[in-house]
């Protein structure tokens, strides 16, 4: 069993009878999503799932899992998902799959946070491997971008993979992929974002994971935010 498989089993063992719980979305997602579909069909468990993107909607719906729709809930009991970039205070970098508004609404709604990672995914500070991805209105972009400028940042639209057209979000936005200098602290960030017009959503997660998930020498090790 790899890193991977083995946070998202030892999520899955969490999930409990008559939970609603929240589907991240990719690799480790997948295997969360799959070892939740086995216990359902053979330990019996009573579950009822919502989904953060459209290929996890696929994916549980491929393994008959029972799907309620996002605009149906106001809250869940526990949300499983992956992460980018996870700092030493859990800060947490997400959005290469770039859904971020079902992410973040999954994640504010949520009981519980449980974020799946392998060592490879720690950093000291957001944005040190990866842009931030930013959400944007599509008449707005070049406005967004401009403020973002301001602030330090430097980036382009989101190509789609064949570099043939430009990734829309789910939500029908734009996402700018926008580096910032080392300096410019993750919280100042995360506020400058929020305020900045246009922006729809970004991909920095404060203070919202409950637990981080880690595999670590072949054993699965929980961090958990200061205080909590």
């Amino acid at each position: 069993m790899n890193d991977k498989e083995l946070v998202a089993h030892h999520a899955a063992k969490q999930v409990k009878n008559g939970m609603l719980v929240g589907l991240g979305t990719g690799s480790t997602a997948n295997y969360f999503i799959q070892e939740l579909a086995r216990r359902r069909t053979e330990e019996g468990l009573q579950v009822t799932v919502v989904a953060s993107s459209v290929v996890s909607t696929l994916k549980a719906q491929e393994l008959g899992l029972p799907l309620v729709a996002l605009e149906h809930i106001n809250r869940l009991d526990l949300y499983v998902d992956g992460a980018d970039e996870v700092t030493p205070d859990l800060t947490l970098l997400k959005g290469r799959g770039y859904d971020l508004v079902r992410e973040k609404l999954l994640a504010k709604a949520s009981d519980r946070f449980t974020v799946l990672v392998d060592q490879s995914k720690q950093v000291k500070r957001i944005g040190e491997r990866f842009p931030v991805p930013v959400e944007v209105m599509p008449f707005a972009w070049q406005l967004v971008k401009r403020s973002l400028e301001s602030l330090g940042g430097h980036g382009e639209l989101r190509q789609t993979a064949g570099k043939d057209g430009l990734v829309m979000t789910s939500y029908g936005s734009l996402v700018l992929d926008m580096a910032f200098d080392a300096e410019v602290d993750s919280q100042v960030l995360d506020a400058r974002l929020n305020a900045t017009p246009g922006v729809i959503e970004h991909g920095i997660f404060q203070n919202l994971a409950s637990v981080v998930l880690m595999a670590v020498d072949g054993q699965v090790q929980e961090y958990y935010p200061i205080g909590r």
